[in-house]
């Protein structure tokens, strides 16, 4: 794995936890405080972070998908992933995988354990 690739990974994973963590967000302050209170000035706010968030965790998946040429399922499960509460938590945790797989492999290239 070239630094790019390594690079458009960590920045994918970067961006997966805040981008998980603002739809629940939005639903639970947003949402539920506005309907049994008068707070409502939190509903602009969180959709427009979480909308910002989205943009940029969908464009960085695509900076992804054009560096390391994953097949479309697996892009797909991410952009699944991201529609999800909470599912970017679990997308981290696949990131944080292949990251460590594509270093590995990496380092065995540079030693000459295997040939590429």
């Amino acid at each position: 794995m070239d630094i790019k690739t390594a690079t458009a990974l960590h920045r994918l994973r970067l961006i997966s936890i805040p981008e998980a963590l603002s739809f629940p967000a939005l639903i639970i302050f947003g949402s539920v405080l506005s309907r049994v209170s008068d707070i409502d000035f939190l509903m602009m706010p969180l959709g427009i972070l979480h909308g910002v968030l989205f943009v940029i965790y969908a464009v960085l998946l695509l900076d992804v998908w054009a560096k390391t040429k994953w097949p479309l399922k697996r892009v797909a499960l991410f952009f699944l992933l991201a529609l999800l509460p909470f599912g970017g938590l679990y997308g981290d945790k696949l990131l944080k995988r292949y990251e460590a797989d594509g270093v590995i492999a990496a380092r065995a290239r540079r030693e000459g354990v295997v040939s590429a």
